[in-house]
């Protein structure tokens, strides 16, 4: 249960302000159609996800010893830095055809590459390589994403524009920071 409810409090804290949120936002602005636009995120997110979560527990097979507790809480440290760190996001998309499958699979492709590399896809591996669980995991970042990504789209841009960001990056990076030194001192 711990793996399941870290997943889902780091990865939708990181989420606020991040480029995919701000891509929820761009896409509900532009189509106007949340349905599809969140079902393509749940796509994208349980796919990136997965690999993330995948490659984090099998990495985490050959790595042994107590240098591996090291490289993970380093890295958690290192996302706290990387939380403070505003992302940009200056496009927006073009002309695509507004049925359900275009928004869909426009929407589910753009978030598959978009997530790719970035804080939360790297936060899951690491989350899966400590806590072998990679169900547990994907199931907590996948709802940590839907819950900061679906009222993104509901609320769109003038509700971003309302949030305190600086604040939520100060945040996320206290809770990687938390989690980086939770795992220096149980190891």
């Amino acid at each position: 249960m711990d793996a399941f409810l870290i997943s889902t409090g780091l990865v939708s804290i990181a989420e606020i302000g991040d480029k995919t949120m701000l891509l929820a936002i761009v896409l509900a602005a532009a189509w106007r159609r949340p349905l599809p636009i969140l079902l393509g995120i749940l796509a994208a997110t349980l796919g990136n996800h997965l690999f993330a979560a995948v490659a984090g527990a099998v990495l985490s097979h050959w790595m042994h010893g107590p240098w591996v507790r090291w490289v993970v809480g380093l890295a958690f440290l290192g996302f706290a830095g990387w939380a403070l760190i505003p992302d940009r996001f200056d496009e927006r998309p073009d002309t695509t055809e507004k049925t359900f499958p275009g928004v869909f699979w426009t929407t589910t492709a753009a978030f598959f590459v978009i997530e790719m590399g970035d804080k939360t896809q790297v936060a899951t591996a690491m989350l899966a390589a400590q806590f072998q669980s990679v169900a547990a995991v994907v199931a907590g970042s996948t709802l940590g994403m839907m819950l900061v990504n679906g009222p993104a789209v509901f609320l769109g841009e003038a509700a971003a524009r309302r949030l305190p960001l600086r604040w939520i990056r100060i945040a996320a990076a206290l809770g990687f920071a938390a989690t980086g030194l939770w795992v220096l001192a149980t190891g």
